[in-house]
């Protein structure tokens, strides 16, 4: 079993029982934490309920920790080579804000360290980080993004580095990008990927359903399609990451979800009418009438002209309009 380190700091966010909770505030001295919940419910707990606690983990909306459970930790071998000098250009402008040596040792300082901005005998940590980000702002988002690739750097993201630099290493300061590929889900077989497409197929055309009614769904696909085989479907939490990482996270309504799934772009409903050359085996789209700036009734070719409201779209008109060419 992979333990995993759970942030208590207030904010941060963890799940019981199914449950998203927050942290509101934690009496370290007492060993208490207060978790409030989205609808204002409120339950204080001990570290020791939450440390032995079988159903409690970190939020992976809060946490990055709890988006990478059961993941290898990321590595220097990891990041791209050709990535690598961009890290090292990170970790020197956090070495220089930290201590004010760009090699972060003060034994061994640079020509003309520390700078007197950088000086950590007459400056501070926060003073120094603004430095850093008003001396990163005059190369310029060319420069920038040339250097350490990234076009903007500003105070918040210097305080993001040294966090995960904190936290990881010196891999914490290189971008999710740079880092090796997953190697996708390897619990998920072809018959659970045909099963997956199938339920998606079916929830387009019927009302939202929620993420356990699909995993449902999926077991019941397989169950009915490999009578005459065992088929090892990956857990609740697994199928929830594949959907989020193959149809998107299904915030948008139902119709929606299938008009974004038409090829090409989107086609308007077009209404017939049986006057004009437009009926019904005409292979012209019928007109509809329309006013003159003038304010004429009747156009060169006969037919009636209406006046066009500001919001209707081009080839529809309120029925008002329509009954007042009458």
């Amino acid at each position: 079993m992979n333990a995993v380190p759970l942030d208590l700091s207030p904010g941060a966010g963890l799940v019981l029982d199914g449950v998203e909770w927050r942290v509101e505030r934690q009496e370290p001295q007492l060993g208490r934490v207060q978790l409030v919940a989205a609808d204002g419910a409120r339950l204080p707990v001990s570290l020791r309920f939450l440390v032995n606690h079988p159903q409690c983990r970190p939020s992976t909306r809060s946490s990055a920790l709890g988006a990478n459970r059961g993941r290898q930790q990321a590595t220097w071998s990891g990041v791209k080579p050709e990535k690598r000098p961009l890290v090292e250009q990170r970790l020197e402008h956090l070495m220089e804000v930290k201590c004010g040596f760009r090699s972060g040792a003060p034994l061994r300082p640079g020509p003309g360290e520390p700078r007197p901005e950088y000086d950590p005998d007459r400056t501070t940590v926060t003073g120094r980080r603004a430095a850093k980000a008003a001396e990163l702002a005059e190369l310029g988002p060319a420069q920038s993004k040339l250097l350490l690739g990234t076009a903007h750097v500003g105070v918040r993201t210097l305080e993001r580095w040294e966090s995960r630099r904190r936290t990881y290493g010196m891999v914490g300061c290189a971008d999710h990008r740079w880092l090796r590929e997953s190697g996708g889900h390897p619990s998920l077989s072809e018959e659970v990927r045909e099963a997956i497409l199938a339920v998606r197929a079916e929830t387009q055309h019927r009302s939202r359903v929620t993420g356990r009614s699909r995993e449902i769904m999926i077991h019941r696909y397989i169950r009915e399609t490999f009578r005459d085989r065992e088929i090892e479907v990956p857990s609740y939490y697994t199928l929830r990451r594949v959907w989020r990482e193959w149809f998107g996270p299904g915030g948008a309504r139902q119709r929606y979800e299938r008009s974004a799934e038409l090829p090409g772009s989107v086609h308007f409903r077009q209404q017939r009418l049986s006057t004009g050359s437009g009926g019904e085996g005409g292979s012209e789209p019928p007109r509809l009438p329309v006013l003159a700036p003038d304010g004429g009734t009747g156009s060169e070719d006969g037919m009636p002209v209406l006046r066009q409201g500001p919001r209707a779209p081009g080839g529809y008109r309120p029925l008002h309009h329509l009954l007042a060419c009458l």
